[in-house]
């Protein structure tokens, strides 16, 4: 390696690294950093964190802001077939700091969803940019298609595709009201840590409504390529829409 150039500290794998000085039992300890992400067995330099442990820290926070902050590829939705729509949030910043207008739509949106949606199916897929865009960006053409081949080989009817921008989870209760859909789920971003900022979750609830409380929804989280993988997440998924069409219900009505 050419010594005027550094290595990226974002690559580092933490699971491999050890940064204690002299610990009295190493093994132990690679053990259990392999175990969590959690940032264990590092080193101190007096009573601070070593400048490679603090630099990490701090690439991995300006990820999650970087998740936060951007927008979803929107070639991905497109390829996929997502007719795209925007909640009354005007921007990311107005997004950020008005959660209440990314829950809901406009009376024209509404009317839009409407029209050029398909009506009265079983099963609605919505993905929502949601507190973490590279989430959808990372993880959607792996699961969406898994979903889809899902929901058709049991012979459930699939409404259009919508992509949200500026979306909250609680648009799914409107688009749900809107088309008529018995389940309706939403592939959204999850608010990133400092482990990921692809981290993705799937609400799904039966007769998703406004006028229901939160407690509605039944939710799988964690998905992205280091925590639940996408394609695995997707076969839960369908797995799931098939006892809640059986049930007729969702989220603490239903026990799984």
């Amino acid at each position: 390696m050419d010594h005027d150039i550094l290595e990226d500290i974002s690559t580092i794998d933490l699971s491999n690294r050890v940064s204690v000085d002299d610990p009295i039992d190493y093994k132990g300890c690679m053990i259990l950093r392999k175990s969590t992400p959690a940032r264990i067995c590092t080193g101190r330099a007096g009573s601070r964190y070593k400048t490679s442990d603090y630099l990490r820290l701090m690439a991995d926070h300006a990820i999650a802001m970087d998740a936060v902050w951007s927008n979803v590829d929107e070639s991905v939705v497109d390829e996929l077939g997502f007719l795209k729509f925007q909640t009354l949030a005007m921007d990311k910043e107005e997004y950020i700091t008005r959660p209440d207008l990314g829950r809901s739509f406009s009376n024209e949106v509404i009317d839009h969803i409407k029209d050029k949606c398909i009506n009265n199916i079983d099963v609605q897929i919505i993905a929502g940019d949601g507190l973490s865009s590279p989430a959808i960006t990372s993880n959607l053409k792996d699961i969406y298609p898994m979903i889809v081949d899902g929901v058709k080989g049991k012979g459930y009817s699939l409404g259009t595709p919508i992509f949200v921008k500026y979306a909250r989870v609680a648009t799914m209760d409107k688009i749900s009201e809107a088309i008529n859909a018995k389940i309706t789920l939403i592939l959204i971003g999850e608010r990133p840590g400092l482990a990921t900022g692809e981290s993705m979750s799937c609400y799904i609830a039966y007769q998703a409504s406004s006028k229901k409380p939160e407690s509605q929804r039944t939710v799988i989280s964690n998905i992205h390529k280091n925590g639940m993988p996408p394609v695995e997440a997707g076969a839960q998924i369908v797995q799931l829409i098939e006892i809640l069409m059986k049930e007729k219900k969702s989220g603490i009505d239903l026990k799984l």
